[in-house]
């Protein structure tokens, strides 16, 4: 059943319709809504797995579609979405990673008598810094070339892993761990939410997290739901003539 406007339906994958329309990441997000690693259900599924009214979240879709003026990640060439995602979402995790472990350090040493699961977010952090750390260099020196490289050429190349759903199955698994990682901090910190005596240091630490969060979504999101699937899909055309 689709609205009035027909933006959407229901039976849309969550993925697909953030993928038109990333500022739409917001409302899903505020909904609790997985559009990254869980972007391949359809919105009705979603939807009743959070105990949510269908019909009623999708006119709110619609409604904060009205005044959507973003970027269409989709509308990209698989080049420039690997470039975008290296010069945006890697760049991005250089930097902040090494801050937040200075900080998740600081607020676990000081403050990890009052508040145990400090030092569980300190250790959640460090495994997830690690993992992204390994899936950055495996994205910019094998994967993205692999994708420029076949959408360079008119033949599918030959690859050394054979075909490139093999390495984007490894990083959509990898996004998966990610995703849980995020999950088990949001969960340790209370939705990133302060308590009373908490120090700007620690404030500071989780609006981070919390940024972190936003962006490995975003991250995650342009990956699984547009930049893998339209790679596989090239490579099949390409076999294919």
């Amino acid at each position: 059943m689709q609205t009035a406007t027909g933006l959407f339906k229901t039976a849309d994958t969550v993925g697909s319709i953030v993928a038109q329309r990333p500022a739409l990441s917001r409302v899903f997000e505020q909904a609790g809504i997985d559009y990254c690693c869980g972007g391949k259900i359809s919105l009705e599924q979603a939807c009743r797995k959070k105990r949510i009214d269908p019909q009623t979240f999708l006119a709110q879709l619609e409604e904060a579609a009205a005044g959507d003026a973003s970027v269409d990640a989709a509308a990209m060439s698989l080049t420039a979405l690997a470039d975008h995602i290296e010069a945006t979402h890697h760049t991005y995790l250089k930097s902040e990673l090494p801050r937040l472990d200075a900080m998740t350090q600081k607020v676990a040493t000081v403050h990890g008598g009052e508040d145990a699961r400090l030092h569980q977010v300190r250790e959640t952090f460090l495994a997830l810094a690690a993992e992204m750390t390994s899936h950055m260099m495996k994205e910019e020196q094998i994967l993205f070339p692999m994708v420029r490289q076949l959408e360079a050429s008119s033949t599918p190349p030959a690859f050394h892993c054979g075909s490139l759903a093999n390495p984007i199955h490894q990083m959509e698994m990898e996004h998966d761990q990610a995703g849980a990682a995020l999950a088990k901090l949001r969960d340790l910190s209370d939705g990133f939410n302060p308590p009373d005596w908490a120090c700007n240091t620690y404030r500071a630490m989780l609006d981070a997290l919390a940024h972190l969060e936003r962006d490995l979504h975003q991250h995650v999101h342009k990956e699984n739901n547009i930049l893998f699937p339209h790679a596989i899909a090239l490579e099949s055309q390409r076999l294919a003539t």
